[in-house]
């Protein structure tokens, strides 16, 4: 009995190295065929990918040094995620260099563009390593990457540092307290909102939001808050000593600033808020097989790495740890776990009815053009 075991076991073993042999010879010439007509497109456009933001300098550096045949063709890097879609669809039956291949937006942006026909499926090479709750299914939209809301604070100019929303309405925070990026148009600005709802007690989604615009309409009538886009550059000239946004983005502005000014970066006590990204590619790309290509580097070990190494968290980070994929260092790099470990993750529908909450009251609730 247990010869005859043996042998069935043998025999399965040997079948699963055939298969999976197969497999992966199959998927090596699927990739083979991608690259070569990737190449023959030699572009591939993206939009909205400062190069600060999650690593993105070097995940492009990455990408031309393996593919120098393949131009990165980069529209408006400061875009938000409601500026993408409006690329897309703005350039329907455009075939030149203002239609971008690409989209990195918002949680809530992937459907949404999906039921407005505006994306295409593709299923990159590690699909079943994405977690099933941030990707569409059917392939149209995959989450990329996330962090945590976070306060970066120019410590020149503020003394004391803020360890909670409603530390911002203080007298001393005059002036100072800035959104990174445009509440009407921007995903990190909008969850913005939504934390600091969350914080003042609302349930995630509309009521969130609700709540988020009321507080930024008492810290717009106390005159703490300044209507400028934040990043490292307006913290460092004074412009927007506190500025919201999201960990990665605020660690790798500290990184850039290198100590003039010296900056903290806080995760706030409460309304801790997780905020997932996503990557789809157009229906309407001009360079189709180069946005396949452009989404295989960015889910390998590779990019999620080079993701991992701006400071976020890759949507393959839980399988590659388990896989022993993740080199110290880059651990070591992040902020506390403790952090994370309070970070409230919502849902699609929340962040949804937190989008149509802020983006259609700001202007009557707080009524600051952030610009």
């Amino acid at each position: 009995m247990k010869r005859t075991f043996r042998k069935f076991t043998s025999f399965l073993a040997a079948s699963v190295v055939f298969t999976t042999s197969a497999a992966s010879l199959a998927l090596a010439e699927d990739m083979a065929a991608l690259e070569a007509a990737a190449k023959a497109e030699g572009m591939v456009t993206t939009i909205a990918l400062p190069h600060d933001w999650c690593g993105y300098g070097a995940v492009i550096d990455g990408f031309k040094a393996k593919y120098p045949e393949i131009t990165v063709n980069e529209l408006n890097p400061d875009a938000g995620s409601a500026d993408e879609i409006e690329a897309i669809r703005a350039n329907k039956d455009n075939k030149g260099p203002q239609a971008p291949d690409v989209i990195d937006v918002g949680l809530a942006y992937g459907p949404t563009a999906k039921d407005e026909g505006l994306i295409q499926p593709y299923k990159v090479a590690t699909w079943d390593e994405i977690p099933n709750e941030v990707k569409d299914a059917d392939g149209y939209w995959y989450g990329d990457y996330y962090g945590v809301m976070s306060f970066l604070v120019n410590k020149d100019l503020v003394a004391n540092t803020p360890t909670d929303w409603s530390d911002l309405l203080k007298p001393e925070y005059a002036a100072q307290v800035a959104l990174a990026g445009d509440p009407r148009a921007s995903n990190q600005a909008i969850l913005g909102v939504l934390s600091a709802g969350m914080a003042a007690g609302g349930a995630a989604g509309k009521e969130a939001g609700e709540k988020g615009l009321e507080f930024f309409g008492e810290l717009n009538k106390a005159g703490n808050f300044v209507p400028v886009i934040g990043k490292a550059g307006t913290l460092a000239q004074g412009a927007t000593p506190i500025t919201i946004m999201w960990d990665y983005n605020a660690l790798a502005a500290k990184d850039t600033l290198a100590g003039n000014p010296p900056v903290e970066v806080i995760v706030p006590a409460s309304g801790v808020l997780a905020g997932v990204y996503v990557q789809a590619i157009s229906a309407y790309a001009p360079h189709p097989n180069a946005a396949k290509l452009w989404m295989e580097y960015l889910y390998s070990d590779e990019g999620q790495l080079l993701w991992l190494k701006g400071y976020c968290h890759p949507a393959r980070f839980n399988a590659m740890a388990k896989d022993g994929k993740i080199p110290q260092d880059l651990l070591d790099a992040l902020p506390p776990a403790e952090g994370y470990a309070k970070a409230y993750f919502p849902t699609l529908e929340e962040v949804d009815g937190n989008k149509q909450a802020v983006v259609g009251g700001w202007d009557t609730v707080v009524g600051a053009n952030v610009q």
